[in-house]
């Protein structure tokens, strides 16, 4: 990918958000995603993004492995693996700037809705299997779209009182699982490519970089304030959505 020496350094920082989003400031990954999208076609961008995100999910798994919920990660991968599917079929087809920004509206929606769960103190976990089903659905489809996905995540898990380590656990196992899935499918329909992979081994060490950041980060951050800016960053991922 030919970039100028400005569009490197965004290139840069987004590499390093996505290390930071990984082991630390939950939800954060989605600013990586509306930087290279300056930089890169939204086709190329999503590819190229993909690579990153999974070393960034080896290195959460590996710092927080023993962390995860399992119970919620085989209730939501069926689902989302039917989502990447349905991703898949619909890149192409159909208007992902509509089909976006519908997901961003119910994004919205459902961030308002879990912060006036939280004002009126009904803070009993959603159990519902129908809702496992459809967080699931949606993030596999919005992750093959726009590894947009995060948010849909975290406002699932901040709805289901996950501590701060389990909830950052959960989702590098998630995330892990669904994108390794996703790679087959992004090679095949050519977003993952050898001029894509050159990229990504040049921000390589960003990756690294922002998830050494993130952890002392994580560590010093009290539950409260964790959920705060995750679901702050839920919020700033559905907008992403409706305006990009």
């Amino acid at each position: 990918m030919q970039l100028d020496t400005l569009g490197w350094v965004i290139a840069a920082v987004c590499a390093l958000i996505v290390g930071l989003s990984k082991t630390g400031l939950a939800g954060i990954a989605m600013l990586s995603t509306v930087g290279l999208a300056f930089v890169v076609p939204p086709r190329e961008a999503s590819g190229a993004m993909l690579p990153l995100l999974i070393v960034g999910d080896l290195i959460g798994v590996f710092l927080f492995r023993r962390s995860a919920n399992w119970q919620q990660l085989w209730r939501i991968f069926p689902w989302a693996g039917l989502g990447v599917v349905l991703g898949t079929l619909l890149l192409g087809r159909l208007d992902s700037g509509s089909l976006n920004r519908f997901i961003g509206f119910s994004i919205v929606l459902v961030a308002f809705l879990q912060v006036i769960r939280l004002w009126r103190g009904k803070l009993e976990p959603p159990s519902s299997p129908r809702v496992a089903a459809m967080v699931g659905v949606t993030a596999g489809v919005t992750t093959m779209l726009a590894n947009a996905a995060g948010s849909i995540m975290s406002i699932y898990l901040l709805a289901m009182r996950l501590p701060k380590l389990e909830f950052v656990g959960t989702t590098a196992w998630f995330f892990l699982v669904v994108n390794l899935f996703k790679v087959p499918f992004s090679v095949g329909i050519g977003i993952i490519n050898w001029d894509s992979l050159q990229f990504n081994l040049i921000l390589l060490p960003f990756v690294f970089l922002g998830a050494a950041l993130g952890k002392p980060i994580l560590e010093r951050m009290d539950q409260l304030w964790f959920e705060r800016i995750a679901l702050g960053f839920a919020l700033l991922g559905g907008l992403k959505l409706l305006v990009f």
